[in-house]
């Protein structure tokens, strides 16, 4: 394989401020960049949140673009449905998937695909991301469809 993973996703806001305190208190990220696109300083505002060793989002807050208002289910989002992070062990995952539920991002469904474990959230813009870690109780050649409830995490009342 000639690739290692995702680069960068790129995304539009409407609050850069807010969007790099929720990555960075969920997934403690790191803001590389703040400013505008262009070194004359014209252009959208550009921030740069490294969300992985090797991933970054490259979010976009443009005046007058509306397209972070618009919410729509999945598979009706065009060619960008929703992106996933890897997360580093399931200790990690378990950190991001509580921190996620207190700031009421996601609920309390973790998904068993069999090889992975996954957990879907929203940001602060209502765009859709995934958290994904390998799956301690797998069993080998073993997958679930989606809506497959993990058993390590039952339905908390």
């Amino acid at each position: 394989m000639l690739t290692i993973g995702i680069n960068h996703v790129a995304t539009i806001t409407n609050d850069s401020d807010r969007l790099q305190t929720f990555y960075r208190e969920m997934f403690d990220a790191e803001t590389l960049s703040d400013a505008s696109e262009f070194p004359d300083g014209t252009g959208p505002r550009l921030t740069v949140i490294r969300i992985g060793p090797c991933a970054e989002l490259n979010v976009f807050q443009i005046e007058g673009n509306t397209q972070a208002d618009l919410q729509t289910p999945m598979f009706g989002r065009g060619r960008l449905d929703h992106f996933a992070l890897q997360a580093e062990s399931i200790d990690a995952f378990e950190t991001i998937r509580s921190r996620l539920r207190a700031c009421g991002a996601t609920d309390d469904f973790v998904t068993d695909f069999g090889p992975v474990l996954s957990l879907f959230f929203r940001d602060p813009d209502g765009l859709e991301g995934e958290v994904c870690v390998e799956n301690p109780d797998r069993v080998p050649g073993i997958s679930h469809p989606p809506g497959t409830r993990a058993r390590r995490y039952p339905h908390e009342s």
